[in-house]
């Protein structure tokens, strides 16, 4: 916390997003940059940790797009934010069953934080695979990005409409170093912002993630100009809503915002109309977005959760299928979760997205 009030010194009022940003991934005292926040010990479960066939099915999809883009010989792969390695584990161990894939392919994992990426190092033994900061080394060959809760990790701006005026919900410290709320009007540049999106106008409360457009927004660079697409398999809304989904988790359960700040996870639900829009006016197109369940089912994780259900004993069967309903049930992550797909327009059809 001492840490954050020295942040306040320099900043007097911070804006909600600045704040965040810098409680997760301040490269001392971020949440991201001193514990492992994922799996039963820590705040948040995803899910490759839930099933292994999640993973699985995230290659097998992974190589059906390398084949609609008629087989590229220089391929190149690149997960965001990896966590704790344990998705790429298992997409390196189903890639070796398509040799061809494999031997055409790059594999890149993006992540901010170095002590995740010590931890991912030591899970993913694989000479193949290369860690980036930036995207400046890939320069030939279709590009394919995608992210597991890649996105609700980024901070969002917040914003209230009062009176058909703009103000911005910041942070400051009061005398007693008490973390306060303050909404302050919100700057010609943002409400210029805001404005662009239609789909935000008739909101009174709005949740924007700039830095999140700013993150991905080299990205959409690489993609107009290499070829490929950008997957983020995330937790959000379509409907736009007044909304405030800022949220904080502590071992798996809901916390108070600014309560244990560094030490807890800070999410917000993904808006993927907004999106949808991002990347609509930077010229790529945008499949039907789709739930997790549907995406799934699609690319048929039901057929193979039944082909390894055939050699497994009562316990094993019962354990795989409580598994695969926590992916798929409406109850669990079925329809909480979409999944959108921005890529350079192709007349084929992309499975799991008809």
């Amino acid at each position: 916390m001492h840490s954050n009030i020295k942040y306040f010194k320099k900043n007097k009022i911070v804006s909600l997003d600045n704040f965040f940003n810098d409680v997760l991934y301040n490269k001392v005292y971020g949440y991201y940059s001193k514990k492992m926040p994922f799996g039963k010990d820590g705040d948040f479960i995803t899910s490759p940790s839930i099933s292994p066939l999640f993973s699985e099915m995230i290659a097998i999809w992974i190589v059906s797009y390398w084949e609609s883009l008629n087989k590229p010989k220089n391929f190149n792969v690149i997960e965001l934010g990896p966590g704790n390695g344990a998705l790429y584990n298992i997409l390196i161990k189903t890639f070796r069953n398509f040799p061809e894939f494999e031997k055409n392919s790059n594999f890149y994992l993006f992540e901010k934080s170095e002590y995740l990426k010590k931890i991912q190092k030591q899970i993913i033994r694989n000479k193949k695979i290369t860690w980036l900061s930036n995207f400046n080394k890939i320069k030939n060959g279709p590009v394919l990005f995608f992210g597991n809760e890649f996105f609700d990790a980024i901070p969002v701006k917040q914003y209230e409409k009062r009176k058909s005026q703009l103000y911005e919900h910041c942070v400051y410290l009061d005398k007693k170093n008490n973390i306060k709320k303050r909404l302050i009007k919100a700057s010609a540049k943002n409400i210029k912002m805001i404005k662009k999106s239609k789909i935000l106008n008739k909101l009174k409360f709005i949740e924007y993630p700039k830095l999140g457009f700013e993150i991905i927004e080299p990205m959409v660079e690489k993609v107009n100009k290499l070829g490929g697409g950008i997957m983020l398999i995330d937790y959000g809304y379509i409907k736009q809503k007044n909304l405030n989904s800022l949220q904080s988790i502590k071992k798996h359960k809901k916390n108070h915002l600014f309560s244990s700040l560094g030490n807890a996870d800070i999410t917000s639900l993904v808006n993927f109309e907004l999106l949808k829009d991002y990347f609509t006016k930077r010229e790529l197109h945008v499949e039907k977005i789709v739930s997790q369940n549907y995406f799934l089912k699609k690319i048929g994780i039901l057929e193979r959760a039944n082909i390894l259900s055939l050699k497994m004993s009562f316990k094993e069967k019962a354990d795989l299928f409580f598994r695969l309903k926590r992916l798929l049930d409406s109850n669990y992550m079925g329809d909480l979760f979409k999944v959108l797909l921005a890529h350079k327009k192709k007349k084929k059809k992309i499975v799991g997205f008809n």
